[in-house]
């Protein structure tokens, strides 16, 4: 995922400046179909998608807006850069 930020150059031209951020995401499938998408790194940041492409570019388009969002208001924006994600199987009785 790239966000970017515009900023004024010394010339008074407009130039587009981006970052590279990572974000994991969880695919959860719905018994009616297609896909519900979290982002664990952005609490409330959640999105559905028919498929797993049209999820995966629905979950594009709503951290992109999260990001927009967080930077408006002037806060710091998260990474997964440094998260690591396991899972793990058990027997509960």
């Amino acid at each position: 995922m790239i966000a970017g930020c515009w900023f004024l150059c010394n010339n008074r031209s407009m130039k587009k400046v981006t970052q590279r951020y990572k974000y994991n995401i969880i695919l959860r499938p719905e018994k009616e179909g297609g896909f519900t998408v979290l982002v664990p790194a952005l609490p409330g940041c959640i999105t559905y998608g028919e498929t797993l492409s049209a999820a995966k570019r629905m979950a594009e388009d709503a951290i992109f807006g999260y990001l927009a969002s967080m930077r408006k208001h002037g806060e710091l924006i998260p990474s997964d850069d440094n998260t690591f994600v396991s899972s793990v199987d058990f027997e509960y009785a």
